[in-house]
């Protein structure tokens, strides 16, 4: 991906350019896919070697709008670094600055209300072991009860406590939030997470599923490393749906 400075963004690094380009163009990919919602929900990366910053997109806009460019960089506390027009959604920073702020390895944080995850949150047992894409999470997530919306910065220690190890929290009734060291991780994640449970839904409405055993979800994960495309996980998949975006609208670039 071209890591060319913006001509209105002189002083801005390459490396946060770079960091601008990939996270547009996950928003662009969010919306080809349909895991978009009106103007709500958000994805978030820090700004390479800017300690404490962060890249959020623009509330008010649509998915599809996002572009490099018109990102807004906030620090921990969700307060903006470079004047942007835009507000932030405090919904969507109040729970990712507190993950962003405790856990070393949380790069890019993805929520958002896809109606096959929330389903599957909503759902009395969560992802179940019903099919090949839910082996890969079995044991590797974790849950939240339901408080009500997430602005209030008292739920932090909860949330911090029931993640746990894990780096997917399924928040009950509401939606997952998929933690990752990198922004290919997490988009692969959640869309492996987004297939289970389209797949466990799809499955359950037609009747009773066939429940894998532990030994073989075993071998599943022990193995699953073996089907990755390259050797940064999920940038051979990320690649191919910038392509697939770029056939859209190439806008996201600017």
């Amino acid at each position: 991906m071209a890591t060319t400075l913006a001509s209105s963004n002189d002083q801005m690094t390459e490396e946060e350019w770079t960091a601008r380009q990939e996270l547009a163009a996950c928003y662009r990919i969010f919306a080809m896919m349909g895991w978009d919602e009106a103007i709500f929900n958000h994805i978030t990366v820090k700004v390479p070697n800017e300690e404490g910053a962060f890249l959020i997109n623009p509330f008010g806009l649509h998915f599809s709008e996002v572009k490099a460019s018109n990102l807004v960089k906030i620090d921990i506390d969700g307060n903006k670094l470079d004047g942007s027009e835009f507000p932030v959604n405090k919904a969507g920073f109040v729970q990712h600055s507190l993950f962003h702020r405790h856990l070393s390895d949380a790069h890019c944080i993805i929520h958002t209300h896809t109606t096959a995850t929330m389903a599957v949150c909503s759902m009395e047992g969560g992802l179940q072991p019903v099919n090949f894409y839910a082996c890969n999470f079995i044991g590797r997530l974790s849950y939240h009860e339901f408080e009500g919306v997430t602005v209030r910065e008292e739920e932090g220690e909860r949330l911090l406590a029931n993640l746990g190890k894990n780096r997917i929290l399924m928040l009950r009734n509401h939606g997952p939030v998929v933690i990752g060291r990198t922004l290919p991780i997490a988009l692969i994640q959640y869309w492996a997470l987004q297939r289970a449970c389209e797949i466990q839904v799809a499955t359950m409405n037609a009747g009773d599923p066939i429940v894998i055993p532990q030994e073989v979800i075993d071998v599943h994960q022990r193995d699953i490393s073996q089907t990755q495309a390259s050797a940064e996980p999920g940038r051979a998949e990320f690649d191919a749906w910038v392509r697939q975006v770029d056939r859209i609208d190439t806008s996201w670039r600017e």
